[in-house]
């Protein structure tokens, strides 16, 4: 798995400290409430009258108790009413507060949600600058974000606890959600829509880099796949181009140019595959490559029927393309 990933419980931006303060509000309140409730239950068990002739006479209309007993229960009404009135005015000053981030010269990124990957494009003026990219969000620190969404298939939904709320996708329609990450690091989202099978292996790493770093990435991302190096990697570009790998993965400098699969042309550089389901290391592709119904049941993704020293040229090629 992804390593150094941020405790989702720790808010990195502005609008996932806004959720936060709204949370821990309506925590203690309910808090007190339940607390104050099970009290009045104890006193109320611990007073309770025995099943005898005078309890049975107590029971009778009594103008005090009743009065007092009305009064309670008034005062009881009242603070209700007030809490529940303040969370309403909380939860509504909070999503003023998430809506109100500063979006001058914001990164745009569309996010297409698949069953069950993220897609990530990153477009350009010069639509040969363009490139997508797959399961994990390049950001730069202190810069707005504004993430475009769309839904392939089903309905799907975003949450990225550190920097945002959660927002759905829902096919044929758009919508966007707006973060910024004031700190770098990885900050782990996570589809919160049951959308199938493999609902709960559909991770999103959002990497939140310093300015430079993050245009350094965004340099090596425009680049095409890097040229193998050994006679390895060559016949697992070979084995890429001529199967159906091509058919459905890119790999921007090659024959490979299918449109229904992750991007491929730097897969290595990621540290994960299959949404976050497994690390990307040798043996590990190797594996995904061979049977991926066996780690990820109900993928798109069919087995490739292969001897294993072209399982392995293929994985050491993905394994290259950084």
């Amino acid at each position: 798995m992804m390593s150094g990933i941020h405790d989702v419980r720790v808010p990195v931006g502005p609008q996932a400290a806004a959720i936060t303060d709204l949370w821990t509000l309506m925590l203690v309140v309910c808090t007190v409430v339940f607390v104050a409730i099970m009290v009045a239950l104890a006193i109320a068990v611990w007073r309770a009258p025995r099943a005898t002739e005078k309890a049975a006479a107590d029971l009778a209309e009594h103008p005090r108790i009743d009065r007092r007993l009305r009064r309670g229960v008034g005062w009881a009404v009242a603070a209700s009413s007030l809490l529940l009135a303040g969370l309403l005015v909380a939860s509504f000053m909070t999503d003023r507060a998430v809506a109100r981030l500063p979006l001058h010269d914001a990164v745009r990124i569309d996010l297409v949600a698949h069953r069950f990957w993220w897609e990530a494009r990153y477009d350009a003026a010069d639509p040969a600058l363009a490139f997508a990219t797959a399961n994990e969000l390049h950001v730069p620190v202190g810069r707005a974000v504004i993430v475009t969404l769309y839904a392939d298939d089903v309905i799907h939904s975003l949450w990225l606890p550190s920097l945002a709320g959660k927002k759905d996708l829902i096919p044929g329609r758009e919508s966007t959600i707006a973060f910024r990450a004031d700190i770098a690091g990885v900050y782990r989202g996570q589809c919160a829509e049951f959308c199938g099978y493999q609902h709960a292996h559909m991770a999103l790493f959002v990497v939140a880099d310093p300015p430079d770093e993050y245009a350094r990435w965004l340099a090596r991302q425009r680049a095409p796949a890097r040229e193998p190096a050994t006679a390895q990697e060559r016949r697992g570009r070979e084995l890429v181009e001529t199967t159906t790998c091509g058919m459905c993965h890119t790999i921007a400098g090659t024959t490979a140019r299918g449109r229904r699969a992750p991007d491929l042309t730097h897969v290595g550089s990621r540290q994960t595959l299959a949404a976050g389901t497994i690390p990307n290391s040798a043996t590990e592709r190797v594996t995904w490559i061979t049977d991926p119904q066996k780690v990820k049941p109900g993928v798109d993704m069919p087995p490739i029927d292969l001897p294993p020293r072209d399982l392995v040229a293929i994985a050491a090629y993905l394994g290259s393309l950084e």
